[in-house]
């Protein structure tokens, strides 16, 4: 059985560094064919809409009355601050530099969960999820040069503060929401908020429904967003948040990739260097050290959602 739910694990990460890493490039594709906000409320609502069809037989798991605070709450840091403040800040910064500040996520996260999860907290922890960091900014080089633009690096950290606390929350509810519930409520919520607010300040007609188009917003609305958000909430339930969001740090690699073998960018030395710093940061983050006395643990009581 344990071996089982290793290779579930495995394929679930695998699956999900994949379609989150070729999100960047095609979501960047779509782009040229729709305006940003309106792309990210439809591609978000469809996703919900999908997976609505697969959490209505659960009906009696979503205890609404009870939990409802807990979807509004997810539904806000997962969905309408993050892929809102993404989008938005996209224009603001190149996309290298906007993705290495936003894959600050997996270090935030870590010390969110030590302070309000408990998880613990060790120096090689620290200096893999530093190391990750180091990897991915290696990999986004390029798109460090350019304009800085302060306003692009608050919704940049604003991006990932976000998130971060976001899978702390779905964590901390635990068994107290359905996973499939809360992914559905969430998307379908800020799928909605953004298409409205994308129908007020955009326009629809500036939409190309072409073939190309279609295809991407299908892709990405049912593997990148409805699969892509089950099967993160789901890692994250079932382990160390901080070491599943270790395995995130390989997401803009496999985004450069991508992009090199179907958009023609460069391959570059950085792009090893930083394989290999990815590597050795999950390899400590993963690590349990020989001499194990007392891990640093923050906050014995933790508050209840």
């Amino acid at each position: 059985m344990e071996r089982l739910f290793q290779k579930r694990t495995a394929f679930l990460l695998v699956f999900l560094i994949i379609v989150w890493g070729v999100n960047w490039p095609l979501s960047k594709f779509a782009l040229s064919y729709t305006p940003p906000v309106l792309f990210a409320g439809i591609r978000t609502l469809i996703g919900g809409v999908l997976l609505l069809l697969i959490a209505i037989p659960r009906y009696k798991q979503i205890r609404l009355k009870d939990t409802w605070h807990i979807y509004l709450i997810s539904s806000l840091f997962n969905i309408i601050l993050f892929y809102g403040l993404q989008t938005i800040g996209l224009g603001y910064l190149p996309a290298g530099l906007f993705s290495v500040i936003v894959f600050l996520q997996p270090v935030l996260l870590s010390i969110f969960a030590w302070l309000w999860l408990g998880e613990a907290m060790f120096k090689g922890k620290v200096l893999g999820l530093f190391l990750g960091f180091a990897g991915v900014a290696t990999v986004s080089i390029k798109g460090l040069s350019g304009d800085l633009s302060v306003i692009g690096i608050i919704l940049a950290l604003s991006c990932a503060v976000s998130w971060a606390i976001g899978t702390v929350i779905v964590k901390k509810a635990g068994n107290r929401v359905d996973s499939i519930w809360l992914t559905t409520i969430q998307l379908i919520v800020g799928g909605l908020f953004m298409t409205v607010i994308g129908s007020k300040v955009e326009n629809w007609s500036s939409i190309v429904w072409s073939a190309p188009y279609l295809l991407d917003l299908a892709f990405i609305s049912v593997f990148v967003i409805a699969a892509g958000w089950l099967a993160f909430f789901h890692l994250v339930n079932s382990g160390d948040a901080s070491k599943v969001a270790s395995y995130t740090f390989f997401i803009p690699f496999v985004a450069l990739v991508t992009s090199i073998l179907f958009f023609n960018e460069p391959f570059t030395v950085y792009l090893l260097i930083g394989l290999i710093l990815i590597v050795m940061s999950i390899a400590l983050v993963n690590a349990k050290p020989k001499l194990l006395r007392k891990p640093i643990k923050a906050g014995a009581n933790h508050a209840k959602l």
